[in-house]
């Protein structure tokens, strides 16, 4: 069977990075008997210079008849001056909604070999942290009535709308709830709902249909609160589903007590198989092409998309085990250094996953 998956490498240190993913997928491939069709297209900052647009219909289409799509990153200064619906992030919206994507999930782990990297003390982390953030993705002020108006003295305003409709509030927790089941059986829905009405919509259609999922014990967390205990208690947390506002912020938070955003994957699903697959990381311009940048984010963003895409469970551990030796081995990146570490390149750093896999 051939599996076909559009790459889009996108700008900085993107490139780079999904160098070394693709790398790993044809090893893969190799060593497991599959037949991996990658293509490459345009997206992003590189889209806007040759098409005028930051996501082409060219590239919908092809992402579209794909198996799964595999990002690197977007954006750029050279690109921050242009209207917002032209800027390289614009294409992330776009696609999302383009391919139905409405379910991101964020694995936040600190891996045993990297537990000095986070800046959290070793009696909050001892033990392990693996959490998974489940953002909705494709509603929400991201997605609102947005506009500016001038006021009758002359001021003027603006104004995002944060909104939610049960059908997308339920669909998002189902991911959630059956997330959930597959780990620890524990599922927190953070909200506001003290304040925003779009929140109570939020917890009362969780409440509703938790009924379903008897088996999974369900908790909820105002958003401000969900951020303070990430810090002081991040164990206490298994699953986590949230809008798209506070999923946003929130993995980003969390991607911080693991040490580094530059180990952080993400998968973003719809109620098919297709899926886009990114590290959390973005395109780091001051950092591009010059071997710096830690492609470990891409490498395991390839795992969930063997694992949630494809269904290749043992080929989505096995680059985790990789990539889990080559940390053990003291290998690290500029950005996980730490004292009696080996410190390596982007190159150099996906060689070593590579040869990890063919040996294992």
């Amino acid at each position: 069977m051939t599996y076909t998956i559009t790459v889009l490498p996108g700008d900085g240190i993107g490139i780079e990075v999904t160098e070394q993913a693709t790398a790993v997928i044809h090893d893969i491939g190799k060593k497991c008997g599959h037949d991996f069709y990658l293509r490459e297209a345009l997206m992003g900052g590189c889209a806007i210079d040759k098409t005028g647009t930051p996501l082409p219909e060219e590239t919908l289409a092809l992402c579209k008849a794909s198996d799964a799509v595999l990002l690197g990153a977007v954006g750029g200064p050279e690109w921050e001056t242009l209207p917002g619906n032209l800027r390289p992030e614009a294409g992330l919206l776009a696609i999302r909604a383009g391919l139905g994507l409405y379910a991101n999930l964020r694995p936040a782990v600190i891996y045993p070999a990297l537990k000095n990297a986070s800046p959290l003390r070793p009696d909050i982390i001892s033990g392990g942290v693996d959490i998974l953030v489940v953002r909705e993705l494709t509603g929400g002020i991201y997605f609102g009535e947005r506009g500016r108006k001038t006021l009758p003295d002359g001021i003027e305003t603006a104004f995002d709308t944060e909104q939610y409709s049960t059908l997308e509030v339920e669909r998002i927790a189902r991911v959630g709830f059956e997330a959930a089941r597959k780990r620890k059986k524990k599922l927190m829905s953070v909200d506001k709902a003290n304040i925003l009405e779009s929140s109570r919509l939020w917890r009362e259609t969780i409440l509703k249909i938790a009924p379903d999922y008897p088996d999974v014990e369900l908790s909820h967390m105002y958003v401000d609160n969900a951020a303070m205990q990430l810090v002081r208690n991040p164990k206490q947390f298994d699953v986590i589903v949230t809008s798209n506002i506070f999923g946003d912020i929130l993995s980003d938070e969390a991607s911080q007590i693991t040490g580094s955003i530059g180990m952080l994957q993400s998968a973003s699903l719809g109620s098919g198989t297709l899926g886009l697959y990114e590290p959390v990381h973005g395109s780091a311009p001051d950092i591009a092409g010059k071997d710096l940048a830690n492609p470990i984010a891409t490498i395991l963003s390839v795992a969930m998309l063997l694992r949630y895409s494809l269904s290749l469970e043992a080929e989505a551990e096995l680059i985790e085990r990789a990539v889990e030796s080559v940390l053990d081995n003291g290998f690290r990146t500029p950005d996980i250094r730490s004292e009696n570490t080996k410190i390596v390149g982007t190159g150099e750093m996906g060689r070593l996953i590579r040869e990890a896999i063919n040996a294992l």
